[in-house]
């Protein structure tokens, strides 16, 4: 008897696969709240306009800059915004995607030698619909990741478990960061 056989009448649509399902209903706030920032209100457009440590900013290029997220999936959660205020990444101008993409190369080697992580995630999230927290201004996330970081204390307890304070962690970052980490636009 095959899976589908076995569930019957009572089978929805389509057929059933081996994915588990988490449910997360709070993350409708982000779904349902229409409201995204403008260029005169947004958090990635203020940053830049105050002090390195204020903001969380582990470093500056030429059409983008790396602060630490106010909110971190894990320690050292970095991300890497333009300075333009510009929401989608086809939008983005092809300087302004070579800095992204040398930026993240310089954060991930620097977080390897600061804090010994074993892995990365790396991700935009684009738009509203798929979970951007700040879908109007374009963001890359850079969340390290250690072979000891997996447990259900976030589950069990609603809690993340962060062995450092962010500005500890930017003071570590920033003072790792390469002057020139080297060329940022590739000529072609």
């Amino acid at each position: 008897m095959t899976r589908t056989e076995d569930l019957g009448s009572t089978a929805a649509v389509g057929e059933p696969d081996d994915m588990q399902r988490l449910w997360v209903p709070h993350r409708m706030v982000y779904v349902a709240d229409h409201h995204q920032p403008t260029r005169h209100d947004c958090p990635f457009c203020a940053a830049p306009q105050r002090s390195d440590e204020d903001a969380l900013i582990v470093a500056r290029g030429r059409t983008a800059y790396v602060l630490l997220n106010l909110f971190p999936y894990n320690n050292g959660h970095m991300l890497v915004c333009p300075y333009r205020h510009v929401a989608q990444y086809d939008e983005a101008t092809p300087e302004e995607v070579a800095e992204i993409g040398s930026l993240t190369q310089t954060a991930m080697r620097v977080a390897r030698d600061v804090m010994g992580c074993d892995g990365f995630n790396l991700g935009m999230n684009q738009g509203q619909i798929a979970g951007a927290g700040v879908a109007a201004h374009l963001h890359q996330h850079i969340v390290p990741r250690w072979a000891s970081d997996a447990n259900f204390f976030p589950i069990v307890a609603k809690t993340k478990a962060l062995p450092q304070l962010l500005g500890d962690v930017r003071e570590r970052i920033a003072a790792a960061w390469p002057v020139d980490p080297g060329p940022r636009v590739a000529s072609l």
